[in-house]
């Protein structure tokens, strides 16, 4: 199994209390999937993807992604692991405002052993005519894919995005919802999505619903439906 999360759990101090984001975690994921962990602000999906992104440390449990176990990863191992491993894709873009749509891509090509071909990314990404635009000449969709193609171009084995259209307005979602579904398709690559929207999941392979710290559903799709049909 690609990803394997066993009894995860996470606290936070809060003055002298201690408070449980994640209160035992237990879910499997195969490789080359799509899955989406639905749920609430505050449920622990964000703080659940930051763990898998070697971002946050936890206190109980094992989570073992791509043969690595997480948590006896000590940190020159850690960095490895999210440069080779990862790509990340977030709410807001972060693009390096003084670089254009083709240099912000290759920073994450700088990181990796084995880039994918920058030119075919462009072209996958629908963005090779706007190559040498800078963040500020393209729409917020554009600038999402620009962001999506900085992570993609490493070739990671784990593409981790946290509300990846949480600032798009509908048909741009769809769009970069799309985007993601004919990159999973094209290059195996294990997606997970943390969203609060229900729709989504409906283009996964398998969604994971959490609700207070909790995983209370499970549920395997079979048959994903195409991201450009989705409706919310």
């Amino acid at each position: 199994m690609f990803i394997e999360i066993k009894g995860l759990k996470k606290f936070y101090k809060n003055g002298d209390k201690e408070v449980a984001v994640l209160k035992g975690i237990d879910c499997e994921i195969e490789e080359g999937k799509i899955c989406v962990f639905l749920g609430p602000s505050g449920s622990g999906k964000s703080t659940l993807l930051n763990i898998l992104g070697g971002i946050e440390v936890f206190e109980e449990g094992s989570v073992k992604v791509n043969d690595r176990q997480l948590g006896s990863l000590k940190k020159r191992a850690l960095d490895d692991y999210r440069r080779s491993d990862l790509g990340f894709i977030f709410q807001f873009y972060n693009l390096i405002q003084n670089l254009t749509v083709k240099e912000n891509i290759e920073v994450g090509a700088y990181l990796s052993k084995n880039p994918l071909p920058l030119d075919e990314l462009l072209e996958t990404l629908g963005m090779y005519e706007h190559r040498n635009k800078y963040p500020n000449q393209l729409s917020g969709g554009q600038q999402q894919r620009t962001g999506i193609g900085r992570a993609l171009i490493k070739n990671p084995a784990l593409l981790i995005c946290d509300e990846p259209t949480g600032a798009l307005d509908y048909s741009t979602s769809l769009d970069v919802l799309k985007l993601m579904q004919e990159v999973n398709r094209k290059y195996k690559t294990t997606m997970l999505v943390a969203t609060h929207n229900t729709a989504i999941a409906e283009m996964a392979h398998e969604s994971f619903i959490l609700h207070d710290g909790l995983l209370v559903e499970n549920k395997k799709n079979e048959h994903p439906t195409d991201a450009k049909e989705l409706v919310w």
